[in-house]
């Protein structure tokens, strides 16, 4: 089945208001385009998840979209506080859980494998589990001692950005893994953005690299850019230029409506962010082939 549509439908069709929201990417293909169409659409009363709130979610919370977070750290990656995330938790209008990161993908490994919670050994954050009541200790049943549980995480939606899809949804990535799978077999619905779509005999040509496979996939959206200002290991850099400015935008409040009345209620589309960007700014974030070697399958 073709399940090719813009990211204007597939967010329109899969992301409603108060839905359990997670964007997954760590470090690389963080899915900023479909923050920004969600912020668009005006989606409130969400509850987003992820395991580093990261820029998206900062302004997913400045524009309203957010009714809780849920998240394992918070933070602009090596610059400091995501200062409106920061705001709202202190001032008591944002819901939040925190976890560790192992927390986080040990939650969303459950809800992939339809069990109610998966077992971890007992760490030294001692500190998270006085503060959030979610974390339970049970007895180990094959000897005297305990495990940390922590329930399933099952989110209404996952986005995910890969660098190639086909068109069916089968979607690969290379680079750094994160948590892009879990969050997909966990969710309900899910949304693929891709650098690019490329025909079913790509993708069957190395089957190994397909993390995300169709029978899960929802809607598949050709979105270049799409995680600007994070990166797409292989398409283009981080922009930490733009990391750094953040942290002078983000102080206050009228620099974030700012950017966003410029940015993101300003642009229509993602083609349209990226042609504000500008040759200048996509020329310094190219980056140089560096091609892995071939594979043999061989023949069978």
């Amino acid at each position: 089945m073709n399940k090719l549509c813009s990211l204007q439908e597939a967010i329109q069709q899969w992301v409603h208001d108060r839905d359990c929201l997670y964007a997954a990417g760590f470090t690389h293909l963080i899915p900023f385009a479909a923050g920004h169409e969600i912020i668009r659409q005006g989606r409130r009363d969400l509850c987003l998840a992820r395991a580093t709130p990261d820029l998206i979610y900062e302004q997913m919370v400045a524009a309203g979209c957010a009714k809780k977070l849920i998240f394992s750290y918070s933070g602009n990656p090596g610059v400091g506080s995501l200062h409106m995330v920061r705001e709202e938790l202190e001032k008591g209008s944002l819901e939040w859980e925190e976890y560790s990161h192992f927390g986080m993908i040990t939650r969303l490994q459950a809800g992939a494998a339809g069990l109610p919670f998966m077992p971890m050994n007992q760490t030294a954050a001692g500190d998270l589990e006085r503060a959030n009541p979610q974390y339970r200790r049970v007895k180990d049943p094959y000897s005297d001692g305990e495990v940390v549980v922590l329930p399933a995480l099952r989110p209404d939606v996952a986005i995910v950005h890969v660098q190639r899809a086909d068109a069916r949804g089968n979607a690969q990535i290379w680079g750094i893994i994160g948590e892009q799978k879990e969050a997909a077999f966990a969710a309900q619905h899910v949304i693929i953005t891709a650098e690019e779509i490329v025909d079913e005999a790509v993708i069957r040509s190395d089957p190994n690299r397909t993390l995300i496979p169709d029978f899960i996939v929802d809607a598949v959206c050709h979105v270049p850019y799409c995680a600007h200002p994070s990166y797409t290991q292989g398409y283009y850099d981080r922009d930490n230029e733009f990391y750094l400015a953040w942290d002078k935008i983000s102080e206050t409040r009228q620099g974030i409506e700012a950017y966003l009345d410029e940015w993101v209620y300003g642009t229509r589309d993602r083609a349209d962010y990226v042609t504000k960007l500008g040759t200048a700014t996509l020329e310094r974030l190219k980056v140089a082939p560096r091609w892995s070697a071939p594979v043999n399958y061989g023949a069978y």
